[in-house]
């Protein structure tokens, strides 16, 4: 579902709400999805919906500021740490509320595609952190959590239950 399958923004709203209502979705989680959520699917799922930030918001964040240009914003800035943002999505880019953070040390020198990968690499493994301790009730969706080290176990590694 895209704007390609629903050229007008109600419609996609529309389409998305309906999709997540048929899954019975509890939480929303937009990896790569690059367009502001319709108010419909904010309303119906608000504190619900996810995304993640490559840079410590709330620097960094806005429309605009997305890939490369987050990462080249944070080197011209001379920063010596950026990291990744797990945030609440609001109806404006990168302005809810951040309920996750982990740094990222900036190297002196690193070009743009470094940083990146680096940056990257590390955002795909803290929203899934992030994800498990939502999931396993070790942290809620409000802001600024940081989740426990280590996160909970993996489900084959938790106790089962001892009814006969």
């Amino acid at each position: 579902m895209s704007s390609s399958t629903h050229p007008d923004a109600d419609e996609l709203d529309a389409a998305m709400l309906q999709v997540l209502q048929r899954a019975n979705a509890d939480c929303v989680v937009l990896a790569g999805f690059m367009k502001k959520v319709g108010p419909r699917t904010l309303a119906a799922f608000s504190g619900r919906i996810l995304n993640t930030h490559p840079a410590l918001l709330p620097k960094f964040g806005g429309q605009g500021m997305y890939g490369r240009r987050v990462h080249e914003a944070v080197l011209a800035a001379g920063e010596t740490r950026t990291g990744v943002s797990v945030h609440l999505v609001t109806a404006d880019y990168d302005a809810g509320p951040v309920i996750a953070q982990t740094e990222v040390p900036v190297h002196a020198g690193e070009s743009v595609e470094a940083l990146a990968q680096r940056v990257q690499a590390v955002e795909r493994e803290f929203l899934v952190r992030t994800l498990q301790n939502i999931a396993c009730g070790n942290m809620r969706l409000t802001a600024l959590n940081t989740p426990p080290e280590p996160p909970c176990p993996p489900p084959h590694h938790r106790r089962k239950s001892q009814h006969p």
